[in-house]
Formats: C-alpha cells, sequence, structure tokens
C-alpha cells in the first residue's frame, strides 16, 4: 500500500511588497477610523449649532448677546465681547463657532472642517466627497460664501436650520464613502 503525502509547507515570511501592501492598508484603516470619529462629532457640532440659531438666528454679525443696556449684535470686529455673555443667537457661522466653545475655538480643526462640510452641503450633492482640506484662500472663500449666504436679505432661520440639515446627510454619506472602504480594505 502506498500513501501519498505532500511535502511539509515552509513558513514564509511575506515578502517586502505585501508587508509594505499591509503597512498601507493599516495606515488607511487608521486614517478611515480617525474620519468616521471626525464625522461624528461634526454632526454632533451640527445639532448644537442647529439648537443657537433656535435660540436665536442673527444676520449682520456673528452674535446677539445679552448685555447691562439689552442685546448687542457682535461682529468679527468687537468678538471679545461674546466673552463672558449670554449668547441669545447667533448667524450660521457664528453658531457653528459658538458651539463649538466660542471664539477661542475658531481655528480648531473640528470648527474648519464642520465649516468645510457645510460649504460643500450649500454648493454640492450629499453623496459627493468633501474636500476636507482646501487651501487657506479656498477654505476662507467657503466661510464668506456661508456668511454672504446667511445674510442675505430674503434667507430665513428655516432656511438655514435646513443647511444645517443638509449638513448632517452629507457627514452620514460621508460616514458610508468611508465605512464601505474600510470594509474593502478588512
Amino acid at each position: 500500500m502506498s500513501i501519498l503525502s505532500a511535502p511539509p509547507r515552509e513558513q514564509t515570511r511575506p515578502g517586502r511588497q505585501e508587508r509594505r501592501a499591509q503597512r498601507r492598508r493599516a495606515r488607511r484603516q487608521d486614517v478611515l477610523s480617525a474620519r468616521l470619529a471626525e464625522l461624528h462629532a461634526i454632526s454632533s457640532l451640527l445639532d448644537d449649532a442647529a439648537d443657537v440659531v433656535r435660540m436665536g438666528w442673527v444676520q449682520g454679525g456673528w452674535f446677539a448677546v445679552r448685555t447691562g443696556d439689552g442685546e448687542r449684535t457682535v461682529t468679527a470686529y468687537d468678538v471679545g465681547l461674546a466673552t463672558g455673555r449670554p449668547v441669545v443667537g447667533a448667524c450660521l457661522v457664528g453658531a457653528v463657532v459658538h458651539a463649538a466653545g466660542g471664539p477661542a475655538a475658531v481655528r480648531t480643526q473640528l470648527v474648519q472642517r464642520t465649516l468645510d462640510l457645510l460649504s460643500h452641503s450649500l454648493n454640492e450633492a450629499p453623496d459627493e466627497p468633501v474636500r476636507w482640506c482646501p487651501g487657506p484662500r479656498v477654505r476662507m472663500m467657503g466661510v464668506l460664501q456661508l456668511t454672504h449666504w446667511n445674510d442675505a436679505p430674503e434667507r430665513t432661520r428655516g432656511e438655514v436650520l435646513g443647511l444645517f440639515e443638509r449638513g448632517r446627510r452629507t457627514a452620514e454619506g460621508q460616514r458610508a464613502l468611508c465605512s464601505a472602504e474600510r470594509m474593502a480594505l478588512a
């Protein structure tokens, strides 16, 4: 009786190219995981900003604050007045800044990326990829466009709240894109 047996398989280490490919996949999964966490934070910030606008909506300034003399609209020139005083309303951009912690948070990545997402939501379909790191001039143009859009005489509070909702849908679409890519890498 004859028994055929295969020679034992050698345990081989993955080749250099395969190890590099594994590291690239792992790095990309880390990036996608961080993006998913950031999109969750952006959605939460959009909800909080919408609550600020529901409380009071401002055109022609960033915030409305309560002072000893009544309410006062605060612009970029006197934004320091918003610190330490109760904010009773805000424009679209001001609501995002206030919900993130106030004027000191204006340059944080969370605020900047939330404004990028809102700018995208104003101009693009929710399922289109968001340009997350535009150059400083492009980012500033997006913020100026949001400001002009908010301050248009025919604009309503309902339209501003609608943009926050579109922003949430865009964030959900971006989460779906990230999740699908993570699944493909797994």
